[in-house]
C-alpha cells in the first residue's frame, strides 16, 4: 500500500508521530549530556525557522489560495490574522502566569514547559491540515506536506532540550525531566489528527484552516525561533534561515 493512499488522519498520525519522536529524542539527551552546545542549538533553530517560513507559504497559504472561494483575500486574511492573534494572546497569558512565585528558577522552567507545549498545538494542527487537504484531494503537494513535518520536527529536537535540561538543572531527576520534555511534543499528535479529520469532514473549512495554521506558525517562528537563533550571532542565524528556506523552496519546486 502506497503511503499516499492512506486517509488524512492516518497520514497526520504518522507525520506528527515523527515530529513527536524528535521532541523525545531532544529531551532524551538529558541522559547523556549535562549542557547544550549553544552554537549548534542556534543554527538548528534558525534552519528550522527557514523551513517553516517557506512552509507557511508553499504548504499552507498557497494551497489555501487555490482552494478558497471568492472573496478569497478576505478568507485568507481573516484566517491568517486569527491564527497569529491566537499565539499573541497565548504569549500574553503565559507571561502573566504566577507559577511558583518566590522560586525564579522553577517558575522559568514551568513557563518554558507550558510555552513549548502550547506552541506545539498549532504546529501539529498545521501538519494535520496539510495532510488532510492532500488526502481529501484538495490543492497541495505531498512533498510540501512532508517538508512541513520535517521542518517542525527539526525545531522540535531543540525544543525537547529546552524543557528537559532546565528541569534537570533545577533538581529534577533525569526520568522526570525527560518525561516532561517529551510530553510537550505529544500534543502535536492530537492536534494533527483533529486538523486532518476537520478538513475531511467539514466542507469549506480548508482555506480557513490552512490560513489559520499559517498565521499561527508564522507567529511562533517570529516570537520563538528567530529571537532564539539570533541570540548567538546574527550572521550564523541568517545563514541558517536562508538555507532552510532555500531547501524547502528547492524541494517544492523540484518535486511539487
Amino acid at each position: 500500500m502506497e503511503i499516499q493512499s492512506l486517509s488524512g488522519w492516518q497520514l497526520a498520525l504518522i507525520a506528527t508521530s515523527f515530529t513527536y519522536l524528535l521532541t523525545a529524542a531532544g529531551a532524551g539527551l538529558v541522559f547523556v549530556c549535562k549542557r547544550v552546545n549553544k552554537s549548534a542549538f542556534s543554527f538548528m533553530m534558525s534552519g528550522a525557522a527557514g523551513i517553516m517560513l517557506a512552509s507557511t507559504f508553499f504548504s499552507l497559504l498557497l494551497p489555501a489560495m487555490e482552494s478558497a472561494r471568492q472573496p478569497s483575500f478576505l478568507i485568507l486574511t481573516c484566517g491568517f490574522v486569527l491564527g497569529g492573534l491566537l499565539i499573541i494572546f497565548t504569549d500574553i497569558l503565559i507571561g502573566r502566569l504566577k507559577l511558583f512565585s518566590g522560586d525564579v528558577k522553577r517558575q522559568s522552567s514551568a513557563v518554558m514547559c507550558i510555552a513549548v507545549t502550547v506552541h506545539n498545538i498549532p504546529e501539529g494542527l498545521a501538519v494535520g491540515v496539510a495532510f488532510g487537504a492532500l488526502a481529501a484531494g484538495h490543492a497541495g503537494e505531498f512533498v510540501s506536506a512532508v517538508m512541513l513535518a520535517v521542518g517542525i520536527g527539526i525545531q522540535n529536537f531543540p525544543e525537547g532540550m529546552c524543557v528537559s535540561f532546565p528541569l534537570r538543572a533545577n533538581g529534577a531527576g533525569r526520568w522526570k525531566s525527560f518525561f516532561y520534555g517529551q510530553l510537550s511534543g505529544a500534543v502535536e499528535i492530537v492536534a494533527g489528527v483533529i486538523g486532518a479529520i476537520a478538513v475531511g469532514a467539514v466542507s469549506g473549512i480548508l482555506p480557513w484552516a490552512l490560513s489559520f495554521s499559517a498565521g499561527a506558525m508564522l507567529a511562533v517562528v517570529c516570537s520563538e525561533l528567530i529571537p532564539e537563533s539570533f541570540a548567538e550571532g546574527k550572521i550564523r542565524a541568517t545563514i541558517g534561515i536562508i538555507a532552510g528556506f532555500a531547501l524547502m523552496m528547492i524541494l517544492d519546486i523540484a518535486f511539487g
